[in-house]
């Protein structure tokens, strides 16, 4: 598939203001002009929004959605990926704004579409592909991931939120039958997709530590998606 298509990429933001200019034009460097960039912004307080102003005037087709709140990572997704039906593209990519997501992916997670509906990366098909992480963060990740794939019965590392949808073969209403609104999003979007019987690939990726900012993440969080994760079991 070449790119010649309207492509979104969704980026929430909280508090990321040293990145927005330095991933803006990362990722323009790999799409040049079919990229279109919709930061969700849920109230940073740090100068998260002027950065994107200052992207705006530099570059063309910079959008951002103010929340007057944190209202979750997964809803920041569903709210990204409804704008992005409403204005026809007709790809839409989802990536997060801490340097983790390499913008060097884009073109294969674009070119990976064409036998397929859904693309999602995977950060567990490479050695040594979580460069950086310290010792903990890297055996929680592979325990959830280890986890998730065993109750669910699904092979794809499904909790990471770099993806490529497209959006002429997935119906709207069924990525939206993932209700939560937090990190357990990811995993039960793709849980539901892969139900449905959808074209899921995914691709290899290098996932290095967040260079600056902090993550969002807490043990409550974590603690939430395991009971989550609990609850769809049973439900399904």
């Amino acid at each position: 598939m070449t790119i010649k298509k309207r492509i979104l990429i969704i980026i929430p933001v909280l508090n990321e203001q040293n990145n927005i200019i330095p991933l803006v034009k990362k990722i323009i460097n790999q799409l040049k002009k079919y990229t279109n960039i919709l930061f969700i912004d849920d109230n940073s307080i740090d100068k998260t929004r002027d950065k994107i102003y200052e992207a705006q005037n530099k570059y063309k087709n910079i959008y951002l959605i103010k929340r007057k709140s944190k209202l979750g990572i997964g809803s920041a997704h569903k709210c990204g990926i409804k704008w992005g039906y409403k204005k026809k593209f007709k790809i839409i990519i989802t990536m997060d704004c801490d340097g983790t997501h390499n913008p060097i992916y884009l073109k294969k997670l674009v070119s990976s579409l064409e036998k397929n509906e859904i693309i999602t990366t995977n950060r567990f098909l490479k050695k040594n592909s979580l460069r950086g992480w310290s010792l903990w963060r890297g055996f929680l990740t592979r325990i959830r991931h280890f986890i998730i794939r065993s109750v669910l019965k699904i092979n794809y590392d499904s909790s990471g939120g770099y993806r490529c949808y497209d959006v002429k073969k997935i119906r709207i209403k069924d990525i939206l039958l993932a209700k939560d609104n937090g990190y357990a999003f990811f995993w039960e979007s793709i849980f539901i997709l892969h139900k449905k019987k959808y074209k899921i690939s995914e691709i290899p990726i290098i996932l290095p530590s967040r260079a600056t900012g902090t993550s969002k993440m807490g043990l409550k969080d974590i603690f939430y998606s395991v009971m989550y994760l609990i609850y769809i079991y049973f439900k399904n």
